[in-house]
């Protein structure tokens, strides 16, 4: 499903009205019948309803629903924030209509003692173009909204929400529901924003479809993912579903190895070798019973070094058809060599984590060194390192640092955490609404590298890799919690889960991330 910023919505509007000849008036009459409908069919039993109107068209939105739920028979007053005089075009029509008709309007901009208790409070303050901090009198407006213990709706998005980013401007409505009109806006498929937004409704209000054709943000959803899983065909073998190669663990951390590679068997990866300095590998063969180990040479501390270089890309040159690296693999001076060595002279796609991550950071220059598509799968602490930011500029820019990161070094970054954002070299941008808090430990990450390396190496480009890979993982934990509870979920149990989130993306289970205005 498509999502839009603050300016691509705009530029919608703008040529539905100035070139396809689409009145506004008619737009803001689509917008508004919408939320009426939203609010006969989500609070049947309600009778007074409180509009709460700004001064721009979001509040000429609000004029249109005020209207359609007088014609239902309900009492609904009209809260005005700005002086009539200043109403406009669309929005200034819509006024004299209600004032017209006898709808109630009540001036709110000296003191909010004026308001009436309702069942059903309907914010149109402000709608996406709201980009500055909320402050004043319009703040005190909101945090009297969020005050009242009636449920709460939102004209397009919650007043004082950043259409982009989904960080309130200072201050935003807390909605129970978001009616959000054409596509849904970034800001609330992210978080914070998810939680200021509650239940989102799409409403069409008839700008032509053309206009979204070449959007570059989308949610992933079963439909997208569907149209990306190959089936398996009966006259196949373990060669048809490609051999990933591993490079992962040091001494202490062959957990990392073991998941990496059982991730990686779980999505259907026909074979796997994991790369183990030599003194591990009878640790590791003994974890691992379907998955093969290549024991390599290793540094007197038991790690990857200068001497193991040779060796292994004698074996990545051997039919292996991607490359998986990072989990536990230490971050030495011995280590980094022969790791910045790999990536240059790999012949493979490769998915990087962990360490691996870490000691990319420390040498960003190897990315324009690198001849192969790259992912990489930084959670926000090892993307803070890799750009130099603290994590909560990171978090509070994830798309945007996202998209930024893989265009200037041409790799796919896959910036992990409640909400996951993929991002392409070529700009695209996808989130993933699968997954839960339960997944918040130790070793979740491993397993995701395995996957997505799996997905490489089966065939899938890196793009399609990403996407299946975050939402079966993300689907696998929300399984598990289903079953179990979210506490206490670990890695294993997402390991053992994945085939059955692979069938049910396979057999076209769906579920609704938005819910459409019929």
């Amino acid at each position: 499903m498509k999502l839009a910023t603050r300016e691509i919505i705009r530029e919608i509007d703008r040529i539905s009205i100035e070139e396809y000849g689409i009145p506004g008036l008619i737009l803001m009459e689509n917008a508004g019948r919408a939320v009426a409908k939203v609010v006969i069919q989500e609070f049947p039993q309600s009778k007074r309803i409180a509009i709460f109107a700004g001064g721009g068209n979001n509040g000429g939105d609000g004029f249109v629903v005020s209207r359609h739920l007088i014609s239902n028979g309900l009492d609904v007053t009209t809260y005005l924030t700005s002086e009539p005089q200043k109403y406009r075009g669309d929005a200034l029509t819509n006024f004299e209509i209600l004032r017209k008709i006898g709808g109630k309007l009540v001036d709110i901009r000296n003191g909010l003692s004026h308001y009436q208790e309702a069942d059903v409070i309907i914010d149109a303050l402000f709608g996406t173009g709201l980009d500055r901090e909320v402050e004043g009198f319009y703040r005190d407006v909101i945090e009297f909204i969020n005050s009242q213990p009636v449920p709460r709706i939102a004209v397009d998005i919650p007043s004082g929400l950043n259409a982009d980013t989904g960080f309130p401007l200072g201050v935003s409505v807390k909605a129970d529901i978001t009616v959000t009109f054409v596509i849904p806006k970034i800001g609330l498929t992210i978080y914070p924003g998810i939680d200021y937004a509650g239940k989102v409704y799409v409403a069409d209000i008839t700008t032509p479809k053309s206009l979204e054709k070449d959007i570059s943000s989308d949610l992933i959803t079963y439909d997208t993912v569907q149209r990306i899983i190959k089936p398996r065909h009966k006259d196949t073998h373990k060669g048809t579903y490609g051999h990933l190669f591993i490079l992962a663990g040091s001494p202490g951390k062959t957990g990392a190895a073991t998941l990496a590679a059982q991730g990686a068997l779980r999505a259907g990866t026909g074979l796997v070798t994991v790369g183990i300095p030599r003194s591990l590998n009878p640790i590791i063969a003994q974890k691992l019973t379907e998955a093969m180990t290549e024991p390599l040479p290793e540094t007197e501390s038991g790690t990857f070094g200068r001497e193991s270089i040779e060796a292994t890309l004698k074996v990545i040159s051997s039919r292996k058809t991607a490359l998986a690296l990072g989990p536990g693999i230490s971050t030495t001076q011995d280590t980094a060599e022969f790791l910045y060595d790999i990536l240059k002279n790999s012949s493979i796609p490769i998915v990087a984590d962990a360490d691996g991550i870490t000691l990319i950071a420390q040498n960003l220059r190897i990315l324009k060194e690198i001849k192969v598509p790259l992912v990489l799968t930084p959670h926000p602490g090892e993307m803070s390192r890799l750009i130099g930011k603290t994590g909560e500029e990171v978090q509070r820019n994830r798309i945007g640092i996202a998209r930024d990161f893989s265009s200037m070094y041409n790799v796919y970054t896959v910036l992990k955490g409640a909400r996951t954002v993929i991002s392409t070299p070529d700009g695209r941008v996808f989130i993933n609404p699968t997954g839960n808090p339960g997944m918040a430990s130790g070793g979740m990450g491993d397993v995701l590298t395995g996957i997505i390396g799996g997905f490489l190496a089966q065939g899938y480009n890196p793009a399609d890799a990403c996407i299946l890979g975050v939402f079966s993982h993300g689907l696998s934990g929300d399984l598990v919690a289903h079953e179990k509870g979210e506490a206490g979920i670990i890695a294993g149990d997402v390991v053992n889960t994945l085939p059955k989130a692979l069938r049910e993306i396979l057999q076209g289970k769906e579920k609704e991330f938005f819910y459409r205005v019929h």
